[in-house]
């Protein structure tokens, strides 16, 4: 009854005074139409709300049963049983308490900033109840309604929430308040991959078939679920404490439509073949001098673009992988 009645008043304060304004009282219909948006809205709320409590409620004693079950198959004793019940039941109670508590700001200590972008800022925190340390990003919504990046973090949110892979970063939480969006997600304390390749400068073959295969399972985890990141880059794949590469920031992912692709859409036009030659002349080609000196000038925008040399330059790694790239490219 606190969260309907919490419900009521938030959807009571958001909208706004009949009488700011101009000062005129609204005409009939317009209070009509008010009120029959506000009914259709609580019953909205009402149905979806126990409707998920009997869906609980079932699901509940469907396990009980399936349990049951079990342990009469597994020739448990009768106390053993009772006792194994009743401490399964403690845990769901737990579980379904923290379900129902609403996480906020308060609940974390926000710790050392490690990332600002357009309209938010990334910090490392700590939840005060267990101490466990996470990544909050932090989301001004003024800024997002005037960049029109409202649905950008949408699709952002659903994507982490919908898919469940150990190649992506991974979502705990998400809330929000009167000002802001967060999202608390997992903490890689192993930097990003611009990091690496600025220190190490050049990679081994080994550590290049590792991170590419790696960036490939990361990007094949979204694509299965029908969402395409539009923004890979080193900055973006990060890296845990073991080394394993994981992918972020999908402020610019996009949710894609698989049934109305065709088969045209993935077929190669024959101006790429030759068919334009004669509109576009050669670029003239520079010396090995010129090329170190611009790549020396331009490492930066360089290294940004790795993960299209990834795939061009080392795709041919995957088509004659041997036993151990094999293990690598099964999960290891």
């Amino acid at each position: 009854m606190d969260s309907a009645r919490g419900w009521f008043q938030k959807l009571s304060s958001t909208k706004k005074d009949p009488m700011a304004g101009d000062g005129k009282p609204p005409s009939a219909e317009e209070a009509s139409n008010i009120t029959k948006q506000r009914v259709a809205a609580a019953k909205q709320y009402i149905e979806k709300h126990y409707k998920e409590q009997m869906k609980n409620l079932q699901e509940r004693k469907e396990r009980r049963v399936l349990l049951e079950q079990k342990l009469a198959d597994a020739d448990v004793s009768q106390e053993d049983q009772t006792n194994l019940l009743k401490f399964l039941e403690k845990k769901e109670t737990e579980y379904m308490r923290l379900q129902r508590h609403k996480m906020g700001a308060d609940d974390f200590e926000l710790l050392t900033m490690i990332g600002k972008g357009a309209f938010g800022e990334v910090r490392i925190c700590r939840e005060k109840t267990t101490g466990q340390v996470y990544a909050m990003k932090k989301l001004k919504k003024s800024e997002m309604l005037r960049r029109g990046q409202v649905e950008h973090v949408k699709a952002e949110r659903n994507l982490l929430a919908e898919v469940d892979s150990d190649c992506i970063v991974k979502l705990y939480y998400s809330f929000q308040d009167d000002d802001y969006l967060y999202l608390v997600m997992e903490y890689l304390p192993g930097g990003d991959m611009m990091t690496l390749l600025m220190r190490k400068d050049i990679l081994t073959e080994d550590e290049a078939r590792f991170y590419v295969a790696e960036t490939v399972l990361a990007i094949e985890s979204i694509h299965k679920h029908n969402y395409i990141h539009r923004d890979i880059k080193p900055d973006n794949l990060l890296l845990d404490r073991y080394g394993h590469l994981k992918l972020s920031d999908f402020g610019l992912c996009k949710p894609l439509d698989c049934s109305t692709l065709e088969e045209k859409d993935f077929s190669v036009g024959d101006s790429t073949n030759g068919g334009s030659k004669s509109e576009s002349p050669t670029a003239p080609k520079r010396t090995q001098q010129e090329q170190l000196e611009n790549w020396q000038k331009n490492r930066r925008m360089l290294v940004s673009l790795s993960p299209c040399l990834f795939y061009s330059g080392y795709t041919r790694l995957y088509c004659s992988r041997g036993p151990a790239e094999e293990r690598l490219w099964n999960g290891m």
